[in-house]
């Protein structure tokens, strides 16, 4: 039994919120109750193994990963490493990079072994796993500056997610979020085929998207604000000042490279990247895509 875990319906009595340390969840299914009501005593009893499994194998998900790397054992474990293993060779990344999506992923399963559902979702702060049966959609909001602790911002963009259409994972990175980043966008958000392979990308594209030596970029060790970070000594930004538009449109378009490159690869399906009041978007995909939001339509949303 784990004493940490929190589990209770929210007031909506919808949603089903999930929090064990650094892992906060809400999750929502549609469906017959009973089958809802299945999925989610599924989910409860997934989610409070999650972060004991996954503390057993952090020395090996903290390094820099490579294909010649042995394999984690727990079923979370080998989703980030699923995820991240297409980067292993260009660039630097940990299997920490798809933490939330895999974890989203795998309490989703969870869930849809248990009961039959037409439609849910796992949301990891941000970071959400789908699942849409025929002729079922969802709409998502996304937003171009989450706060770090409320994930709370304007709203960016819309995107809606058709059954047809392969997405089934959405997330967001960037310098004002959660998580740590080596570049300077306010967000960078994915849709891929699943949540771990969204997040790994978002991390890869919100880490392109720099003004290296930049002055008005502060950035920090990584293992000066948390000392047991996988990102060790390499810096990580903590303010960005004020832009001019050309250098706005250059960190982004560097961004937008790598984006395109990913697409191409296959890896995602579209992305959405914003820094300082400026948008790109990459890739369009059946229905499924990103769709900016008028200046005057923007208020706070749940990214």
């Amino acid at each position: 039994m784990n004493p940490r875990a929190q589990i209770r319906m929210l007031a909506d009595a919808r949603q089903l919120h999930l929090h064990d340390g650094p892992i906060d969840l809400i999750v929502e299914a549609f469906g017959a109750p009973g089958e809802v009501e299945a999925a989610y005593r599924a989910a409860a009893a997934r989610f409070v193994t999650v972060l004991d499994e996954l503390c057993g194998e952090l020395p090996l998900l903290r390094q820099s990963w490579s294909s010649e790397a042995e394999w984690p054992r727990g079923a979370v474990a080998r989703r980030m490493v699923a995820a991240v293993l297409p980067y292993a060779a260009q660039y630097f990344i940990t299997p920490m990079a798809a933490v939330a999506g895999a974890v989203a992923e795998e309490i989703l399963a969870a869930m849809v072994a248990a009961g039959e559902l037409s439609r849910a979702y796992v949301n990891d702060g941000g970071d959400i796993a789908l699942l849409l049966s025929a002729g079922e959609k969802f709409v998502v909001g996304m937003v171009a500056q989450p706060d770090r602790h409320s994930l709370l911002g304007t709203l960016l963009s819309t995107t809606t997610v058709h059954s047809p259409d392969p997405v089934r994972g959405i997330a967001t990175s960037g310098w004002r979020g959660r998580s740590f980043s080596l570049g300077i966008a306010d967000a960078v958000t994915v849709l891929a085929d699943r949540a771990a392979a969204a997040d790994a990308a978002a991390t890869i594209i919100a880490n392109a998207v720099d003004l290296p030596h930049h002055p008005a970029v502060v950035r920090i060790p990584a293992r000066e604000l948390a000392p047991d970070s996988d990102l060790g000594d390499r810096l990580v930004t903590q303010a960005v000042g004020e832009l001019t538009l050309n250098e706005v449109n250059r960190a982004l378009q560097a961004g937008a490279r790598t984006a395109e490159l990913l697409l191409r690869m296959g890896l995602i399906r579209s992305a959405a990247l914003s820094l300082q009041g400026e948008m790109r978007i990459v890739g369009v995909m059946g229905q499924s895509r990103l769709i900016a939001t008028p200046v005057h339509e923007r208020g706070l949303v749940h990214a």
